[in-house]
């Protein structure tokens, strides 16, 4: 059974998540990719609490996927230790994940109409 995937990837800038999306999109590595922002993000670095707008992009994916997609983000991405969390997809709608499969890298040699 394929297991889907939600990946949260925050960046400092429109322009970089933007990027980052298309960089993601024509590896075939997600299908779907939403930029939400900015938001206000409030964490812990170097021993102070630090605020900064930043991008949430939010990529769907399956975990075939998921390996390579971290790979492309770590070498694209600005930040010293980028955010990449993925989430498993626990349901939904049936033929919404048989696009998104569709639109995935293959594990062999894709077939196009």
């Amino acid at each position: 059974m394929v297991e889907h995937l939600q990946v949260f990837i925050t960046l400092p800038d429109k322009k970089g998540a933007e990027r980052l999306s298309q960089k993601l999109l024509e590896k075939r590595l997600a299908a779907c990719i939403q930029v939400i922002g900015p938001i206000t993000s409030h964490y812990w670095w170097q021993e102070k609490i630090t605020h900064s707008k930043e991008w949430l992009c939010i990529a769907k994916t399956t975990r075939h996927c998921y390996h390579e997609l971290e790979k492309t983000v770590q070498e694209f991405h600005s930040y010293e230790v980028p955010e990449i969390i993925a989430l498993p997809i626990t349901a939904g709608y049936q033929p919404y994940f048989k696009w998104l499969q569709q639109e995935l890298k293959p594990t062999r040699t894709r077939k196009r109409k």
